[in-house]
């Protein structure tokens, strides 16, 4: 969590950026993301030539000689963000504009940087050399109050609480999908160090990054002491694609700061024909979206097949049968009309599930859970891709509160379903005797067909009613006589004093 002087320094910065006219926070956040690339351009870039040195390997600076510019040939040192950060605005401003941005787009065709693929189409667009300025002196203070923090993943944190400044949702009913219900989601799949992980509606890279974190935690020395997994985790697990180029330089960037090197994150419309994927991911983390604007005729026919609809949530659920490996498994949100839409399409999608896969779990999450940007109720759905069946058991859980208020304000709250969700999911054994009437429970397949595959928990969730007995009618009467004499004399009473 970023707290104190470190979060002031970043609501400070949002307010250089308000002041200086910059006011949508996409724009913001992607702004800041070019600066925190440029400085980290130069520190990896030093940490690099140490490294070397320490070794007595030779080494190249990016930023080495001279650097060819369009028709223009510069120093490269001048390129350095430890060089420029201290010229005049004015001469900073040109810099930035006329040879540091041009520089790191044409960084493309350098493998060694990670980052440059992200930023081939940069725009900069802070609108004076005095914002810049200010913008520039208070990261340098940023990145000095996160170097001297003793948390591990400062960085992290610092870019996590950017992030959370989206406080409205995008276009195509892109919102951000809270970081405790991401991580419980997780936690839950307990992904292994061999996993293929894939989010083919990334946005930021919330669950790619939450995996990730989840992985470096408990997995620590089987990934990191083993040369071949590392290599797998830097540069093979992780799989996002999105079709809001923003988004992408957003979502790699966080990646990027949570230690993950080279992400394959990628522009791509999951559900046209240009996405070629079959049976290649062992896991999907997803919250695709549920609405926004969908182009019907570049929609791959494999998923019209499974399912004919222009409905995104359903045709991405199909998606992620055909994307998933045989044995391969899904934790994905659905809002609440995808459990019991009526339509043909919504039939076939659950039957799909239930009938020629393995449906795990039902997670019926409170509408305010993605409060403030919208009050739609949700669920979470848990199956495994067999191709042949394998649903014997559902697992139902009621979802009531999670750890924060339901209103606006999400204000931190004792009640929390989480950690319970969690323990059940993991020991689904003890699940068995469970009642209908308890928060979790049990539902054979063969009632879930019965009931024409409807799979909201009200379907078979039981009410038990407590029997409230109350007193005679007589009884009643004969109290509420008693009380209007008693009311009567202390109004009596009261006049009285009133006399005096």
């Amino acid at each position: 969590m970023i707290t104190g002087e470190l979060k002031n320094k970043i609501d400070g910065l949002w307010d250089v950026f308000a002041a200086g006219g910059l006011v949508n926070p996409l724009e913001v956040i992607e702004q800041i993301t070019y600066l925190m690339f440029i400085h980290d351009l130069d520190d990896s870039d030093n940490k690099r030539a140490k490294e070397s040195a320490m070794l007595g390997l030779p080494f190249k600076s990016i930023f080495s000689e001279e650097v060819k510019i369009g028709d223009r040939t510069i120093d490269g040192s001048q390129l350095k963000w430890s060089v420029f950060h201290d010229y005049p605005a004015d001469r900073m401003y040109t810099v930035m504009q006329e040879w540091v941005f041009p520089f790191i787009k044409s960084l493309h065709s350098d493998k060694d940087s990670a980052y440059s693929k992200y930023m081939d189409d940069a725009i900069f667009k802070l609108p004076t050399p005095l914002l810049l300025s200010k913008v520039v002196d208070l990261l340098d203070d940023i990145y000095a109050l996160m170097n001297e923090s003793q948390s591990v993943d400062v960085r992290g944190d610092v870019y996590e609480y950017l992030l959370s400044k989206i406080a409205q949702s995008g276009r195509n009913g892109q919102f951000r999908t809270p970081r405790h219900i991401i991580r419980m989601m997780v936690e839950m799949m307990n992904p292994s160090a061999d996993e293929i992980i894939c989010d083919p509606a990334c946005g930021t890279s919330g669950f790619l990054v939450a995996a990730g974190e989840y992985l470096k935690e408990k997995r620590k020395e089987e990934i990191f002491f083993d040369k071949q997994k590392k290599d797998h985790y830097m540069n093979h697990m992780f799989h996002g694609y999105d079709m809001d180029r923003t988004m992408l330089r957003i979502g790699a960037m966080n990646m990027m700061t949570h230690g993950i090197g080279n992400p394959f994150i990628e522009y791509r419309d999951s559900l046209s024909d240009q996405n070629m994927d079959k049976e290649k991911y062992s896991l999907v983390l997803a919250n695709p979206p549920f609405k926004g604007s969908l182009d019907a005729e570049s929609v791959s026919a494999d998923l019209l097949k499974v399912c004919k609809t222009k409905k995104t949530e359903l045709l991405f659920l199909t998606l992620f049968l055909r994307i998933l490996k045989v044995g391969g498994r899904c934790a994905c949100i659905v809002p609440d009309g995808v459990l019991f839409g009526s339509s043909t399409a919504h039939k076939a999608i659950r039957k799909e599930i239930v009938d020629e896969n393995r449906l795990e779990a039902v997670i019926s999450m409170p509408s305010g859970v993605f409060k403030p940007y919208a009050g739609v109720s949700t669920a979470i759905l848990i199956f495994t891709k067999t191709g042949h069946g394998g649903t014997d058991n559902v697992w139902f859980y009621d979802m009531t509160a999670d750890g924060f208020s339901l209103d606006d304000k999400r204000s931190p709250v004792s009640e929390n379903d989480i950690p319970d969700i969690i323990e059940r999911f993991k020991n689904l054994g003890k699940e068995t005797d469970r009642k209908r009437t308890d928060k979790s429970f049990m539902v054979p397949k063969k009632d879930i067909v019965d009931n024409d595959y409807d799979l909201s928990i009200n379907k078979y969730k039981e009410v038990e009613y407590v029997p409230v007995e109350y007193p005679p009618t007589s009884e009643i009467m004969a109290n509420i006589r008693e009380l209007e004499k008693e009311i009567s004399k202390e109004m009596d009473e009261l006049e009285r004093l009133l006399k005096q």
